[in-house]
């Protein structure tokens, strides 16, 4: 027995360009619990190579995150759990702050879960611009004190207690090329177009796609200057711009279509 009282949640796809490296980070704890939510073959064997406690299920992608998330919780038997994803690594000053957590015992430990600060890589190039740092997420949690998460698109955790932040990294490898941000487009655009209009958003209108994607591109490329990370930065911006334009797009063809 390892005795970090951590129990890590790994959730993952068709991603065997990147798996690896994240279980080799993840190692350490205690407990890894594997959920292969729509993987592969080649996938699932690698991660077999460094647990057995593997949850398979299939459903659409991307509308079932928090219950993918919950299957991961209801395995996890640490003080703590911790959550990553394929294409996240954690740091080694990650988990020395994740161990000296897991370390206090009683009323030493003030939060029932901690928020942490993600360095972003777009394209192989770590991006600091463009709201991209430090984009802290919820990813560590005291077990009996997290309820479950909700949400069928950016899924929330509900918890028991106040929340902190770590100062110490996870590495995050999105955006790996540019046919893999073409697929991502493809698939979040329409959940989020079905999410606007399962909301009854307001009828779609030419000029409010305009605006949507003016705003879109102020608060990227002006506000937060995405231009400072230079090409890549320029890439990304445009590319949120484009996924605006996609999402109301889809969004007025859902209306269109409703009222037939």
């Amino acid at each position: 027995m390892k005795h970090t009282d951590i129990s890590i949640i790994v959730i993952f796809g068709k991603e065997e360009d990147v798996l690896e490296r994240a279980l080799n980070s993840a190692i350490w704890a205690d407990e890894l619990i594997l959920v292969a939510a729509n993987s592969n073959d080649l996938s699932k064997k690698l991660a077999e190579k460094y647990s057995k406690d593997m949850l398979e299920v299939k459903d659409e992608y991307g509308k079932h995150f928090a219950r993918w998330r919950n299957l991961g919780l209801k395995k996890a038997t640490g003080d703590w759990v911790f959550y990553l994803d394929a294409d996240e690594v954690i740091t080694p000053e990650l988990k020395r702050s994740l161990l000296k957590i897991a370390a206090k015992k009683g009323p030493k430990e003030k939060y029932a879960c901690y928020a942490v600060p993600r360095i972003n890589h777009y394209l192989g190039q770590r991006v600091k611009y463009g709201g991209s740092y430090p984009d802290y997420v919820k990813r560590l949690f005291k077990r009996k004190r997290l309820i479950r998460w909700e949400g069928r698109l950016h899924e929330q955790p509900l918890v028991r207690g106040e929340m902190g932040k770590l100062k110490h990294h996870l590495l995050h490898y999105t955006h790996r090329d540019l046919s893999s941000m073409m697929e991502k487009t493809i698939r979040w655009t329409q959940l989020e177009a079905k999410a606007l209009y399962e909301s009854d958003h307001p009828p779609v209108v030419w000029w409010r796609i305009l605006r949507m994607m003016t705003t879109k591109f102020f608060e990227r490329v002006v506000k937060q200057q995405a231009w400072r990370d230079g090409t890549v930065g320029w890439i990304n911006a445009i590319f949120e711009v484009f996924n605006t334009f996609i999402i109301y797009a889809r969004l007025w063809e859902m209306q269109q279509k409703g009222l037939r």
